[in-house]
């Protein structure tokens, strides 16, 4: 049985819509949409909301968590993450081989995949997806414009990436297409974490004639939801349900089950706090920490209600909150200030006075301590603490006591409605009371900020990670050398310290290509003793965020990845004889 406490509340009288901000639900046809057997119940609207605007819906250029929340409902790629635990699962593949060697994986197709009807298709109707469009898919995603995913998920992996993204090839040999609906896929050493990547949504397979139509804007996927334009994008993104999605559930009923989802960007949590309590939101992630005793306390009296309205519940998260230094240039490309500015911050005191408990503090590496990584070995992985007279000696080691003499510098931080601007200025206070050093603040858009970190163009920079898919691989692929260009006039991601220690690489490039799990993590952990040595980044906080849904929403499931399987969730009242019988249940598992 999984250590949260799940705390039922009856704070809010919820309704569909309502307020002074009223949030329409979009229908289509419900004539067909009748479900087999009595669990599931189709229809509805599932309001989400996002602090950041999505920075791009194209899946090959997909950096960001906002985007790949919405990418991954309108597109789909050969596996998908399961929603419980991140295994892999079939999406557009029905089937997969792994040879014994490892290097060839040999995908089956389903038959029943259609992209989205579109009119850059004969008649507008969506045509059925083959093994050539996964070929042309991949091959996109090798062009130099979308470096930055490639480099993560192809580049020395996939046998004749690099080359052809090079331009020294016209094609890609490690894609061979048996027929239509067989796909073989070589690499160039085995790679435990590959089939992961083919779950990231910038490998989602896309169609030729919808990227000529309509470049980077095409939005003609095959996923279980349908993009439909909106009157304002900056505001609001709705998809509705895809009525020749591929996936069925164990009764035959057709996925999805929602009408539509509806996405809702507000940068303030307080303010998406105001539209759960009208009604406008179904789900609120990232409720802030310093709400949760009054949510909880003002209606304690009806805290045993049967059935809940909502329900509160708090999860770690495969994420971490960083600050990263500018390598290329001083200070920063001195270790010695690294390490000093590491040991001058108290994160204990900004975990207690900001975050108020939501999020652990960074005690090891960058990658986050959570029972998916159970078998990874923490232990040897001593992070930086509290230390102001070990960081004064490094600073007047590096040249610069007591701070003098420090050069300008300059710290940039995405808006977020608060949050990141607090801890940025607590930051800045710690380094001028310990270093004597003024740090001067920036606060730019999100998608401004990840432009001017690929460019080096400040000396700190806020960062956060989610993995891309379940390894330390996710998060130590952040400082991987053999990515970072060697000019600053090329973009560097998502090493953005550029960052490169020959040590490092190696060990984490053997971490990559191990047999074995053990292997695998043996090898990442001393990579990652060598990271918090060099200081390239200092970890803060590793993400653990408070979810508040309508007790209505059915199968959303929670993982510490962020992944959203929207596909299989379902909007039905939640009734009391369901609540008696899940702590029925509940009990059984806690005597056993």
């Amino acid at each position: 049985m999984r250590g949260f406490v799940y705390i039922f509340l009856t704070i809010f009288a919820l309704t569909n819509c309502g307020g002074e901000e009223e949030v329409k639900d979009i229908s289509l046809d419900k004539k067909s949409r009748e479900a087999k057997g009595s669990k599931i119940k189709y229809g509805g609207c599932l309001h989400l909301a996002e602090s950041e605007k999505n920075a791009s819906l194209f899946p090959a250029e997909v950096i960001d968590a906002t985007s790949t929340k919405i990418v991954s409902q309108i597109h789909s790629g050969l596996v998908r993450f399961d929603g419980n635990d991140l295994s892999v699962l079939p999406a557009i593949a029905k089937d997969w081989e792994i040879s014994e060697s490892q290097l060839e994986y040999t995908f089956d197709l389903r038959q029943n995949v259609f992209f989205h009807d579109d009119k850059c298709f004969k008649d507008g109707k969506g045509r059925k997806v083959t093994a050539q469009d996964v070929k042309y898919s991949f091959e996109l995603l090798s062009q130099p414009e979308f470096s930055l995913n490639f480099n993560a998920l192809f580049k020395d992996k996939l046998k004749g990436a690099t080359e052809f993204y090079e331009g020294k090839a016209n094609n890609i040999s490690g894609l061979k297409i048996i027929n239509d609906s067989t796909i073989k896929i070589t690499l160039t050493a085995p790679n435990n974490s590959f089939i992961y990547g083919l779950a990231h949504v910038s490998t989602s397979v896309i169609a030729k004639e919808a990227f000529e139509s309509y470049g980077k804007a095409m939005k003609v996927g095959t996923g279980a939801f349908v993009y439909n334009e909106p009157v304002n994008e900056q505001k609001d993104i709705y998809l509705t349900f895809n009525p020749n999605f591929y996936l069925m559930d164990e009764e035959g009923n057709q996925l999805p089950y929602l009408d539509s989802v509806h996405f809702h960007f507000e940068s303030s949590k307080i303010k998406e706090l105001e539209l759960f309590r009208k009604g406008n939101l179904s789900i609120i992630h990232g409720l802030p920490a310093s709400k949760i005793a009054s949510v909880i306390s003002d209606d304690i009296a009806n805290f045993n209600q049967i059935p809940p309205k909502t329900i509160l519940d708090r999860k770690p998260e495969m994420g971490v909150n960083y600050y990263e230094f500018n390598l290329t240039r001083p200070p920063f490309d001195n270790k010695k200030v690294r390490q000093a500015f590491c040991y001058a911050i108290n994160k204990d005191k900004i975990s207690t006075n900001i975050l108020k408990g939501q999020g652990n503090v960074a005690k090891h590496g960058i990658t986050p301590r959570i029972p998916t990584f159970s078998s990874y070995n923490y232990n040897i992985l001593e992070g930086y603490t509290y230390n102001p007279e070990r960081a004064k000696k490094l600073l007047a080691e590096a040249g610069y006591p007591n701070g003098k003499n420090f050069p300008y510098t300059r710290l940039e931080v995405n808006n977020d409605g608060g949050m990141h601007r607090l801890v940025a200025n607590e930051i800045i206070n710690q380094v001028r009371n310990t270093l004597g050093i003024n740090i001067e603040l920036d606060q730019v858009s999100f998608k401004d900020k990840i432009e001017h970190s690929k460019y080096a163009k400040a000396e700190m920079f806020r960062s956060g990670w989610v993995a891309d898919f379940p390894s330390p691989e996710s998060f130590l692929m952040l400082c991987y050398g053999k990515n970072v260009p060697k000019s600053l006039e090329e973009p560097s991601h998502p090493n953005t310290m550029r960052y490169v220690n020959p040590v490092f690489d190696s060990l984490f490039y053997m971490g990559t290509i191990a047999k074995t799990k053990k292997e695998s993590y043996d090898y990442f952990v001393e990579a990652e003793k060598i990271l918090i040595e060099d200081a390239p980044l200092m970890p803060l906080w590793y993400n653990e965020d408070y979810y508040l849904r309508k007790s209505e929403i059915r199968n959303f499931k929670y993982n510490p990845m962020e992944h959203y399987d929207l596909a299989s969730v379902y909007i039905k009242t939640l009734t009391k004889e369901e609540v008696l019988e899940n702590r029925k249940k509940a009990a059984h598992q806690e005597g056993l």
